[in-house]
């Protein structure tokens, strides 16, 4: 028999040859009362895969069908059908069995059924990475990846080199079947007021593209557009855990930020998400958050100098070095992540939100209509605090509620996410910050200033919004881990929970970064004003019992009511 014809025009080893098996029927070897797992194991031996199907999916129970499409999915694979093994595998429900079923499939020998010579792949894939395009493979950091292929290999439509399975095994044909029914109709970038993303969906759809060697859709990296996260709901009766908001269309912003066409609002990350829920699942510890803080060797110095400098004015055309000699002597501050890996996206959106308010209140980047920095209030005031302080901000949350439906499968968030909150910290002559929990008029002001107007300023700074984007993540997933709302609809996160399986990126852990401080020339002297804080995220007490209000209006449930989950059986993991 000739070798099937590649798309690449190429055979892999030559000409391979098939071995058609020849059916087996099945007799009735089973009495009408027979154990289903019997008569599929029967089914399955005689090669028999669509009877054996039949009978697992008439199982009642869950986890004996789940078994025993495991057990289908792995037969499938082995004679060679890849194609109809992730099909089988998407169909159980329980994603620990399926993860398994999936990394047995994975073990089992590429070729058709019946035997026959394999081909030297390994042989061939070193060939032409070492000779085409080296430098552009994954396994040297590229983009690129190749994997073995019955007869040959080709080139898919992204550009990347791909197996392909004789005899309807290919995986990515495979692959390509099932986002067929997963996307349907749908159209994620259109608008929507209200989009419905299931979890544990969304991972099985990931979990079975990772088994075909495929990374997320954009539509799975941006979570089908998602710009805020406004309600979670829970559907015991098709097993799905839901957040829900405002959705639509994506393009890259300022900043090579992803962006929402409609609104130029940040859209929620999928990666941000795995990373939140990991952290909230892991232990009764809620809190993420970092800090940016001024060395105390630094302050000393800088406290030294400044009362120095402090004794007599400075003269004209000495503003310049005087300034360049006081940053020197503050140095860097240092940065500080905790809760999460500081090597993740969350961790970098953090400290740029906080650096960048700070600028803002040192009127080195500008605020918006109503946002003075702090050293203009003091122009304007003609005071200063009386003893030299660094001033403390940070971002914390602002809700004013988590409401939810009287049987507690609707939760909804109210409030704008996001606040700043302010702290005058005197300063010892050592470097010393001494907390005083107390925060001068000027200070507080800009603080609620900034709060006040945190929208606005969102729309110069998208930064601010990818940060409430990341309040909006913590307060669902607390709300998960507080409220068992995984165990109500046997949902293990065995995809998601485990970094070898799905890996988030990391980058460099950031360490320090430029001190921001300022001053401002008084009537009675040189302020000079230090500035910490950070981002401090919380969701503890607004998930705690006794925390959430029940709704009265039913708004909430009916949200919830709203367009239900669809089938499962049509692998949808969005819908509006």
């Amino acid at each position: 028999m000739a070798a099937r014809e590649t798309s690449l025009g190429v055979c892999a080893a030559g000409v391979l040859l098939a071995w058609l098996a020849a059916a087996v029927p099945v007799h009735e070897a089973f009495s009408a009362g027979a154990a289903a797992s019997e008569r599929a194991a029967a089914q399955i031996a005689a090669g028999e895969f669509g009877p054996a199907l039949a009978t697992a999916r008439a199982v009642v129970s869950v986890a004996e069908r789940d078994a025993l499409l495991a057990q289908i999915a792995g037969a499938q694979a082995a004679g060679g059908g890849w194609n109809a093994s992730l099909e089988t595998a998407a169909g159980i429900d329980d994603e620990r069995v399926r993860a398994a079923a999936l990394s047995e499939a994975a073990r089992a020998p590429i070729g058709s059924r019946g035997g026959g010579a394999m081909a030297d792949f390994d042989s061939l894939i070193q060939l032409i990475t070492s000779t085409i395009q080296p430098e552009s493979w994954e396994d040297v950091g590229g983009p690129g990846s190749i994997a073995p292929f019955t007869t040959g290999v080709y080139i898919d439509p992204d550009g990347t080199l791909q197996l392909a399975i004789q005899a309807g095994g290919d995986r990515l044909a495979a692959l390509r079947g099932l986002e067929a029914t997963a996307g349907g109709n749908f159209d994620a970038r259109r608008n929507s007021p209200l989009r419905k993303v299931s979890l544990p969906r969304l991972e099985k759809q990931l979990q079975l593209r990772a088994a075909a060697r495929k990374g997320p859709t954009e539509e799975m990296e941006y979570l089908a557009g998602l710009r805020r996260i406004q309600y979670v709901f829970v559907y015991p009766e098709t097993r799905d855990l839901v957040i829900a908001g405002p959705a639509g269309g994506w393009q890259v912003g300022a900043e090579g930020r992803i962006v929402s066409v409609e609104t130029s609002e940040p859209v929620v990350r999928l990666e941000d998400l795995v990373v939140i829920l990991r952290r909230m699942m892991a232990g009764d510890d809620l809190r993420l958050g970092c800090l940016i803080v001024p060395s105390q060797e630094g302050l000393a110095r800088v406290k030294a100098f400044a009362e120095q400098s402090s004794q007599q004015p400075l003269k004209q055309g000495e503003r310049a070095r005087w300034l360049a000699t006081l940053r020197e002597k503050l140095g860097k501050q240092n940065l500080e992540v905790y809760g999460i890996d500081p090597g993740t996206r969350i961790a970098a959106v953090m400290l740029e939100a906080d650096y960048r308010m700070k600028l803002v209140g040192m009127g080195i980047e500008e605020g918006v209509p109503g946002v003075e920095s702090y050293l203009e209030l003091v122009r304007r005031s003609g005071d200063a605090p009386s003893a030299m302080s660094v001033l403390r901000w940070w971002f914390t949350l602002n809700y004013d509620a988590v409401l939810a439906s009287e049987d507690r499968t609707a939760f909804a968030f109210r409030g704008p996410g996001v606040k700043v909150l302010s702290e005058n910290e005197l300063l010892a002559a050592d470097g010393e910050r001494i907390h005083t929990g107390k925060s001068d008029d000027l200070n507080r002001q800009f603080a609620q200033a900034f709060t006040g107007k945190f929208e606005q300023l969102s729309e110069v700074y998208p930064i601010y919004a990818e940060l409430r984007n990341v309040c909006d993540l913590s307060l669902a997933c607390a709300l998960v881990r507080r409220e068992s709302l995984a165990e109500r609809i046997g949902w293990s996160m065995a995809f998601w929970g485990d970094d070898a399986r799905f890996p988030v990126r990391l980058g460099p852990t950031p360490r320090q970064v430029d001190s921001v401080i300022g001053y401002r020339v008084l009537r009675r002297g040189v302020l000079v004003v230090g500035v910490s804080g950070g981002v401090r995220v919380d969701p503890e007490r607004l998930v705690s019992a006794g925390s959430i209000a029940t709704e009265t209006g039913g708004d909430v449930s009916g949200r919830r009511a709203a367009s239900p989950p669809p089938d499962r059986s049509e692998n949808v993991w969005w819908w509006d």
